[in-house]
């Protein structure tokens, strides 16, 4: 899909407009990421994949949650979302998988393995990533993850795969697409409108809309049992969380996450639909840290 500039996107990210916002900034291959590496000097590191909309501020509230039990955390922004540069390149789980190695690499984070955690669209990420990277991977915890619905021949994915018709959506609905998608991620409608809110600011940025539907063309996200079945047999340690009243990707689809995963742990979330990280940060704090320390006291022993 050739690049455009959608209504409302009034906002260039340069390096004087960055100099203003929170967190840090690296030139990669494919162009600037927006990341925070944080939390205790010594703590085992976790790395999060974010879902198709969200910039970094998503997991702010598990971070805190994570630091106060002795992790160090490393956010980002994908690219074309938060302060991430809008790269005129083909939105893909190797354009994303690729950024997170190089980030990685850059912040000399290689020595030794570490927890990685991707959540719906970015599971997929994750995944790719666990198996480009297996040595580097200690833990992958997927929480509501993209890939488990059955194509459909209707489905929008496959009428976004014609350039022309895809831009033309983009440009006169795709703002309230957008707003239409956020409005089924979370329960909480004080939270919704949190989110929300934090989702549009950062598409005042031009390149953002494009950025989401090039996605939506070039990273399925139906059909892929093969990845979820080539990575139960990675065998790093798996944790499965769900949320029971997830509409984005409903529960349903757990048991068959489960037999292709084969994760050593799974946990449904109550009350909870599919932002978990941004919904109940505390309950899926709890289930990382025990699953990371229930890993790390195996390999002691």
């Amino acid at each position: 899909m050739k690049y455009f500039v959608a209504a409302g996107e009034d906002r260039g990210l340069t390096a004087s407009e960055r100099h203003a916002l929170r967190g840090s900034f690296v030139e990669l291959s494919d162009g600037v990421t927006h990341y925070e590496l944080t939390g205790p000097d010594d703590g085992e590191v976790v790395l999060m994949a974010g879902g198709l909309t969200v910039p970094l501020f998503y997991w702010d509230r598990l971070v805190t949650e994570l630091h106060t039990r002795g992790l160090k955390t490393l956010t980002c922004s994908a690219y074309g979302r938060g302060y991430s540069d809008r790269v005129r390149a083909r939105y893909d789980e190797e354009l994303f998988t690729r950024q997170l190695a190089e980030l990685t690499e850059r912040l000399g984070l290689t020595a030794r393995p570490l927890h990685l955690v991707g959540t719906s669209m970015g599971a997929l990420v994750a995944m790719t990533y666990a198996a480009r990277y297996r040595p580097s991977v200690s833990t992958l915890t997927l929480v509501g993850p993209a890939g488990l619905a059955k194509p459909q021949p209707t489905s929008p994915h496959r009428l976004l795969r014609n350039d022309l018709l895809a831009g033309v959506i983009a440009r006169r609905r795709g703002h309230r697409i957008l707003r239409g998608h956020l409005g089924h991620n979370v329960r909480d409608p004080a939270l919704g409108a949190h989110l929300t809110e934090m989702v549009l600011d950062a598409f005042r940025f031009e390149g953002s809309l494009y950025a989401v539907f090039d996605t939506l063309q070039h990273l399925p996200v139906a059909g892929r049992d093969a990845l979820f079945r080539q990575t139960g047999m990675l065998g790093i340690p798996t944790l499965l969380l769900w949320g029971d009243e997830d509409e984005i990707t409903p529960l349903v689809d757990i048991d068959t996450a489960r037999a292709l995963l084969k994760p050593r742990h799974h946990h449904v979330i109550p009350a909870c639909g599919h932002m978990a990280p941004f919904e109940r940060p505390r309950e899926v704090a709890e289930q990382i840290v025990r699953f990371v320390d229930a890993r790390s006291e195996r390999l002691d022993s």
